[in-house]
């Protein structure tokens, strides 16, 4: 099943090895989930990386390896279509976009603009959840 993580929930999965998000992380590792990213999502990350806040972190854990893992580890796709929902956070809007290019199932993000689209997605097979509300019997 494909998912996108939006750069929050790719933060905490990857950087901040978040506790809440290991069912969604275990399912990743072990392919039950195939994440899907595309260029504007990853340069939002690189970009998002660069911020002094996350310094700390990323003595730990470099950026550069990261980012090499995760675009070895997720499809690249390049959205040709946009979504039917419009997020109030044009920022945001190129994880719909992704989603619905990419087929996939789930979105996982903290965003409130995402999240206040779950319902009107979620009529069209898309669920937009927190990545701690992730359970393997999740759709």
């Amino acid at each position: 099943m494909r998912v996108v993580l939006d750069t929050n929930a790719w933060l905490d999965l990857f950087l901040f090895e978040d506790g809440d998000a290991t069912a969604l992380e275990s399912a990743l590792r072990a392919g039950t989930l195939r994440a899907i990213r595309s260029r504007p999502t990853d340069a939002e990350l690189q970009s998002v990386l660069t911020r002094p806040q996350f310094a700390p972190w990323l003595e730990k854990r470099p950026a550069e390896p990261l980012l090499r893992a995760w675009q070895e580890r997720a499809e690249c796709l390049e959205p040709r279509r946009a979504a039917p929902w419009l997020c109030s956070d044009p920022d945001d809007q190129k994880f719909l976009d992704l989603a619905v290019e990419g087929g996939a199932r789930m979105l996982f993000t903290k965003d409130r603009a995402l999240l206040r689209l779950a319902r009107h997605a979620r009529k069209s097979g898309l669920e937009i959840q927190e990545p701690r509300a992730y359970r393997a019997s999740s759709p």
